[in-house]
């Protein structure tokens, strides 16, 4: 009994003791909020490539979390700005898979868009106004569709009406291409695949202030090879879309 006395005198003293003893604080312990709100402050300051590693820190430690999908939505955000488009095209797809319905979808299409179009950027050129319109387009053509099921599917989104803007840049891009493409059949007697390159322009870039010049094309384009028909119609569409044209 007397032992049993002593071991709960014990007990109780140890107990004492660290109850007084104070505690220090863990960084490890932080919580995700914490960790998040210095990410936010990293990011907002635009440090992006430090912004990523702590982001991406949050993410790991609390994936599914209330943050999770605001630390998703950053990364974006911050992978874009970095210049990580890989990284920030495979996130945006992933987010877009995880999460169909969403509310910040339009964002995240919004942000697809940048992504596509940045891809096909040459800052390189660009910033000596060199123009690039013969360049590949591939992600400039999936960015105008990126753009448009915004549009489409989030008509008051408060980006539908950049993207807008930006599909209209985008027309204009990819008709010169195309414009581009068929003077480069024409000086190597291609003349169909010029012609084909001009009506391209046509059909889908009527709004275009380039289509004059797609006429044009497909004129001489007609004339060369020989299809009167063709040639004496077309010519017709330019002349009265575009009276004061006189080139032919």
């Amino acid at each position: 009994m007397k032992a049993n006395f002593l071991l709960i005198v014990v007990v109780s003293l140890v107990l004492s003791a660290c109850a007084g003893k104070p505690s220090q604080p863990d960084p490890s312990t932080q919580t995700a909020q914490a960790m998040y709100q210095q990410a936010k402050e990293v990011l907002d300051n635009g440090l992006y490539n430090r912004a990523v590693e702590l982001l991406q820190a949050v993410e790991s430690r609390y994936p599914f979390g209330p943050l999770a999908r605001q630390v998703q939505l950053d990364l974006i955000y911050a992978y874009y700005k970095s210049g990580n488009l890989p990284q920030a095209l495979a996130s945006i797809d992933r987010f877009i898979r995880l999460n169909p319905n969403q509310p910040d979808l339009d964002y995240v299409y919004y942000m697809r868009g940048l992504a596509n179009l940045k891809a096909d950027e040459n800052s390189f050129q660009e910033f000596f106004g060199v123009d690039r319109a013969d360049r590949d387009l591939s992600s400039t053509r999936q960015a105008f569709d990126d753009f448009k099921i915004l549009v489409t599917s989030y008509p008051a989104s408060k980006y539908s009406a950049e993207a807008k803007n930006r599909m209209v840049q985008i027309k204009d891009t990819l008709a010169r291409h195309e414009l581009m493409v068929a003077d480069y059949y024409m000086r190597r007697g291609a003349y169909l695949a010029a012609a084909n390159r001009g009506k391209y322009v046509v059909e889908y870039f009527r709004d275009s202030p380039h289509v004059e010049q797609a006429l044009e094309v497909m004129v001489e384009s007609y004339d060369k090879l020989g299809l009167e028909k063709l040639k004496n119609d077309t010519h017709k569409v330019l002349k009265h879309n575009f009276p004061a044209n006189n080139r032919f």
